[in-house]
């Protein structure tokens, strides 16, 4: 687990001194920023998007997962919790707690370097992927807090959750690790990643948490569609 709490770790003082930092930055720049992770994001997600294999599959587990999480009303379930660590911590800022929380989760814990460096350290007792992979949330996370604020502090929350299951059931997920969940399971996340570098650029108001559950259930889908 070693590998996992330092990717925690970093996460969070990479946020942190982003967050600090914001205070100091002119709003203009903010703005320079902000759409620079935009344009960002979107290549990002559009990268990991065309590793799809199964077209058919990535589409019914978006339109599903996002019927899904529309029902259970993931994003304004962030939203809500959002707000009342806001007033906890008395951040008053208008900045959205979903979207900086949303996005960097995604960004740390979906991708083939995740699900490879947990399963290495989990089978192998190897952490030097996940090494890797936390000095570059670590730097990433600095960049995101500076103009997303909150929300991307509490996603080291979720990298030590998500990452940490992964690692104590490695032995279980070995099959993720082939090409057929993988390369899906990665399109599925870009496909939410895209949609937060739309949000982003502030062209259109994506809920995109609620498309989350098709991250499992694509996964199900593959499964099923192997078995055929």
């Amino acid at each position: 687990m070693i590998g996992v709490i330092a990717n925690t770790i970093l996460v969070l003082i990479g946020s942190l001194f982003g967050f600090l930092l914001k205070k100091g930055i002119p709003e203009n720049i903010k703005q320079l920023i902000m759409t620079g992770l935009g344009l960002f994001t979107c290549v990002l997600g559009i990268k990991m998007g065309i590793e799809m294999r199964n077209g058919l599959l990535v589409v019914l587990s978006m339109v599903l997962g996002g019927a899904i999480g529309q029902i259970l009303k993931i994003e304004e379930g962030i939203e809500a919790l959002g707000e009342k660590l806001k007033t906890l911590v008395r951040y008053n800022e208008h900045a959205s707690f979903a979207q900086g929380f949303v996005f960097a989760s995604v960004l740390f814990c979906v991708g083939p370097m995740t699900i490879l460096g947990c399963i290495k350290a989990g089978v192998e007792n190897d952490h030097n992927l996940l090494f890797i992979k936390s000095l570059m949330d670590g730097v990433s996370a600095l960049i995101l807090a500076s103009s997303l604020g909150l929300g991307v502090m509490f996603s080291s929350i979720a990298v030590l959750l998500i990452q940490g299951a992964l690692v104590l059931l490695s032995r279980q997920l070995i099959f993720l690790t082939d090409p057929i969940y993988l390369s899906d399971f990665t399109s599925v996340g870009g496909i939410i990643i895209f949609g937060i570098g739309i949000k982003l650029l502030g062209l259109k108001a994506i809920k995109v948490a609620n498309f989350l559950p098709g991250l499992i259930l694509i996964l199900l889908f593959t499964y099923i569609y192997s078995l055929i």
